[in-house]
């Protein structure tokens, strides 16, 4: 699939297919307005990525003492983890303004310049998918970064002419989540590389607990620690099933969550207690099913969920892999003893090789 057709059916298609999801780490609307009004000030609200923190930390006080801008930032890891808040909190701690966009809105090397030649000296410009940026802008951020000049071709053919433009010192943040599509050279202007990781179930709780503080929302440790364990390790799922949680508890209950109130809620949001929800067992449940625990190919399994193949490929096996309920192997896909487990069904004696059991083979 390429990423950089973010126009083409396809994309449209997973676009929509993630929309409806309430366990998608993407960013809607509503995630947005109320991201804003969550997000931590500075690195020690911030919960989680111990690492990453405590580096960034350190970089950033020395840039302090010096009285120079930051190095060059570069985030990698899945959406919802936390990189746009750590580029807000970069420019925070450095007492600096941030100016936000998106590799995928520079599509031309002279949306570049013009972005890059009105920064202020110590800005902080935080480019999100950095990845997905055009190569011509590519090959003039280098420079940018490195020598903190651009030039600016002026004209065409052989009459074009290169104007050297020298830029404020400033410090880019970019965020990617797919580190593997960035060349080496763009990477290696990087002063300092963090990569963040899913969270665990005990630091969403915490972010649970505070985010509910936040919203005025009355909840115990139990009823914290349940939609921590169904929010995939990713505080924007949490603090998007927190606020559905919210919603049931007012209705259906006394405004107070608790373990009974959040299971409950989140069972009539079909996310279950590992926090796969419709789609998710629905896959899994062809392939356990149909198919006897596999191998099965992509696009037969796709079909017998009645989904497009990019959608069970890209929205719902990387959960699912990463939990260990489903493999990607050379001969298809094959569930795991754990799959056969998490929806109480029993292991056919032939040791899970489905197409042996379809056909006697």
């Amino acid at each position: 699939m390429n990423w950089d057709e973010t126009g083409s059916d396809t994309g449209e298609r997973l676009d929509a297919r993630l929309d409806e999801r309430i366990v998608d780490a993407g960013a809607d609307g509503e995630d947005t307005a109320v991201e804003a009004a969550l997000r931590p000030k500075d690195l020690d609200e911030f919960v989680g990525q111990e690492k990453v923190r405590e580096q960034l930390d350190l970089v950033l006080k020395a840039a302090r003492a010096r009285g120079a801008t930051a190095d060059h930032v570069l985030l990698s890891g899945a959406p919802g983890l936390g990189k746009t808040t750590l580029s807000m909190i970069i420019a925070a701690e450095m007492g600096a303004p941030i100016r936000i966009t998106s590799g995928p809105a520079i599509q031309h090397a002279g949306d570049l310049a013009a972005i890059l030649s009105s920064l202020q000296e110590g800005e902080v410009l935080f480019l999100d998918e950095i990845h997905r940026m055009s190569r011509p802008a590519e090959e003039m951020l280098y420079m940018a970064m490195e020598d903190f000049r651009v030039d600016v071709i002026v004209g065409k053919g052989p009459g074009a002419t290169a104007i050297p433009l020298e830029l404020p010192p400033f410090t880019l943040v970019g965020a990617t989540t797919r580190a593997g599509l960035l060349p080496p050279p763009l990477r290696d202007r990087f002063g300092f590389t963090g990569h963040m990781e899913f969270y665990a179930p005990t630091e969403l709780e915490r972010v649970i607990r505070r985010s509910a503080r936040l919203l005025d929302v009355a909840i115990d440790e139990e009823g914290a620690a349940e939609i921590a364990g169904r929010s995939r390790g990713t505080p924007r799922i949490a603090n998007r099933l927190l606020r559905r949680v919210r919603d049931y508890a007012q209705v259906k209950a006394d405004g107070r969550i608790d373990r009974p109130v959040a299971s409950a809620a989140l069972g009539v949001y079909e996310v279950d207690a590992r926090g796969l929800d419709r789609l998710d067992r629905a896959v899994l449940g062809a392939l356990l099913k149909l198919f006897g625990g596999g191998p099965v190919g992509l696009s037969t399994l796709a079909v017998a969920v009645g989904e497009e193949r990019e959608t069970v490929e890209e929205v719902a096996e990387p959960f699912l892999v990463r939990e260990g309920l489903l493999a990607r192997t050379p001969r298809g896909r094959v569930a795991t003893p754990a799959a056969w487990a998490h929806l109480g069904l029993v292991p056919p004696q032939h040791g899970g090789n489905g197409q042996q059991g379809l056909f006697g083979a």
